[in-house]
């Protein structure tokens, strides 16, 4: 065997492993992200007190990987914000009737 076909070969095999290896094994999960998505679909399906604790548990999280300067982290505080003043006014409008 000649030195270029060797490292032909040894470049396919090593190709072949990886590609092996990025197809068997999943990819490293974002929890926060994970549960910022789950959350938008509850508040977009209306369970806003649901969603409020799904925003919590990711917002707890973000705290713990501790993204500096996150916009993730923004995003769900604004979130938060939003949800709470949508259940005041929801809870205001039911108790005036």
């Amino acid at each position: 065997m000649t030195f270029i076909t060797a490292i032909s070969l040894f470049l396919m095999l090593t190709l072949l492993i990886i590609l092996l290896f990025r197809r068997f094994v999943p990819p490293k999960k974002n929890v926060p992200d994970e549960l910022f998505t789950e959350a938008l679909r509850k508040e977009n399906s209306g369970h806003f007190e649901t969603a409020i604790v799904t925003y919590e548990r990711a917002l707890d999280e973000v705290n713990k990987i501790r993204f500096q300067g996150s916009s993730l982290k923004s995003q769900i505080i604004a979130k938060l914000k939003v949800l709470h003043t949508v259940i005041e006014y929801k809870n205001g409008f039911h108790f005036g009737r």
